[in-house]
């Protein structure tokens, strides 16, 4: 595979996943597997760097440690990770949800979190892709609640693709709350699957605002694909994980940075 094969981002794909895969590795051998030249690997390498996913180390490179590490699959495994860090991001999400708006909850154990602490809303419509949120919000008095049809995906027991996303997109949203299994400042908002991105993009077409709820493990890990640069986001509510040097990068665009407390 030749250097103009790539293009810089699925470059960047390739070199965190074989950090991820096999630890620091050297410049030299980055570009072999890339199969590209010294001064290409070490370009890519600075701009990781600079959005604080890996960290510069004589004779190579390796992945910044901390917030960024895989995260358990298991859904039940995925809801007890960082229980208390969920909890608080859910909490300051429903504060920004009003009598008589039309919401989305995306897919997620932080939306499931999140579901519950909308009782006693009045005149509330939510949308959801999530099979335990909708069920969560069947007999919540003054919330209409609209599961989102389509392909259901087991491991995380929610809808996807084109009619999801229809369905999805038919709807004004005064909120729209996403999720997403990895994003950072280089590559944005990421999705594993192209039904998921659709929704994604769909819903976002038809929102007032778009907020990222995302536990500061996430940062720093990448999917196959991306939905949007965070700047096309309005807010991210995320925990006090995050890194130093990751949240002053994100207040210097236009997103809105929220860093809840985490609860002791």
């Amino acid at each position: 595979m030749n250097e103009l094969s790539l293009i810089p981002a699925q470059r960047h794909i390739l070199l965190l996943s074989a950090l991820r895969t096999e630890g620091p590795l050297s410049i030299r051998v980055l570009a072999e597997r890339l199969g590209v030249s010294h001064m290409t690997v070490r370009r890519d390498v600075a701009e990781l760097a600079e959005a604080g996913e890996v960290t510069q180390i004589r004779g190579g490179v390796r992945l910044t440690e901390g917030p960024g590490s895989a995260v358990p699959l298991d859904l039940t495994g995925r809801l007890d990770l960082e229980r208390p860090r969920k909890e608080r991001i859910a909490e300051v999400a429903a504060e920004r949800v009003e009598d008589g708006m039309c919401v989305f909850l995306d897919a997620g154990t932080t939306m499931q979190t999140l579901a519950p602490l909308l009782a006693g809303r009045r005149d509330l419509t939510v949308v959801t892709t999530d099979l335990a949120v909708a069920s969560a919000l069947l007999s919540a008095d003054g919330i209409t609640s609209v599961l989102a049809g389509g392909t259901i995906d087991p491991t995380v027991r929610a809808t996807e693709g084109h009619i999801a996303a229809t369905v999805a997109g038919m709807h004004n949203y005064d909120c729209a709350f996403l999720s997403s299994p990895g994003w950072s400042l280089s590559r944005g908002l990421t999705s594993p699957t192209e039904g998921k991105r659709e929704l994604k993009r769909a819903v976002m077409q038809v929102a007032t605002r778009s907020v990222l709820l995302s536990d500061s493990s996430k940062y720093g890990n990448l999917s196959a694909l991306t939905v949007c640069p965070l700047e096309k986001l309005d807010e991210i509510i995320c925990d006090d994980g995050l890194r130093t040097e990751v949240r002053e990068r994100i207040r210097e665009t236009a997103v809105e940075l929220v860093v809840t407390s985490t609860k002791a």
